[in-house]
């Protein structure tokens, strides 16, 4: 298997991919953000659409497209109250500029495949390092501001008493949230972006309550949903976002049984 050059890479690709996305799915969660990685996945749609009708990576596109709405729709989500009006409102604008987009293009069905559901075979090795340097930059950042962002997310008085600027944390980490968007779609697609950024990471949770263990138990479930993924989509030709949405979702389960027996006792 991994002496075919698409399988290597995209086994490269999903780790990256599954560290990056359990460590920031740890922050998603603490912070009730859930909702921007699905709105973040329909505008990140229309940004591979888009690159598509204009001959770019679809990559880019996701980049262009999330970078830029990304503090925009958080900023306009921060009230409780009006955030299903907000992710509605956006998710269908975004997905009808997505299926313009595709409509205009000349590579409309095939093009919206790789989109929606991922696609391994697809990864170049061009991409596989586009995707290693993004995955990095997010890495870096978030360690480097990850005493400030635990504070904001977990602690948010202690934040306030310690000094800590969360108008900042907050914009830095929602530019995180799409970056690692764009990144995790080149596995499951947009359609389940949210999977990876937000099931390991509840799990974890339910196992463990330091910070640190929950970061690591994500990223263990997301590399055992991604590897596993790759390796049954390779045996049976059957499409590697279905295996990953199923893994992770067992695990939770898991995960929400063995609170309910920890509960009991």
């Amino acid at each position: 298997m991994l002496t075919l050059d698409f399988m290597r890479h995209a086994f490269i690709a999903s780790t990256f991919i599954a560290v990056v996305s359990g460590i920031i799915g740890v922050f998603v969660v603490a912070r009730q953000l859930s909702f921007l990685t699905h709105t973040l996945s329909e505008i990140g749609f229309a940004g591979a659409s888009f690159a598509v009708f204009a001959g770019w990576s679809p990559l880019n596109g996701m980049l262009l497209f999330t970078m830029l709405s990304s503090v925009m729709v958080g900023q306009m989500s921060i009230k409780e109250s009006r955030r299903e009006a907000v992710t509605s409102a956006v998710s269908g604008l975004f997905i009808g500029l997505g299926i313009l987009f595709l409509s205009l293009s000349s590579q409309t069905a095939s093009s919206a495949t790789s989109i929606l559901f991922g696609s391994v075979v697809g990864i170049s090795a061009g991409e596989v390092n586009q995707l290693i340097i993004l995955s990095v930059v997010v890495l870096l950042v978030t360690m480097l501001m990850y005493r400030q962002l635990k504070f904001s997310s977990f602690d948010q008085i202690g934040a306030n008493v310690s000094g800590v600027n969360q108008t900042l944390v907050s914009v830095a980490f929602l530019i995180l949230v799409a970056l690692s968007v764009s990144v995790a779609a080149q596995i499951v697609g947009s359609l389940l972006i949210f999977i990876l950024l937000t099931i390991p990471a509840a799990s974890a949770k339910y196992f463990t309550h330091g910070v640190a263990k929950m970061v690591v138990l994500a990223i263990l479930f997301s590399l055992l949903g991604t590897w596993s993924g790759l390796l049954m989509g390779y045996l049976t030709n059957w499409p590697v976002s279905f295996f990953i949405a199923v893994i992770e979702v067992v695990i939770y389960i898991i995960a929400l049984i063995y609170q309910n027996f920890i509960e009991a006792k």
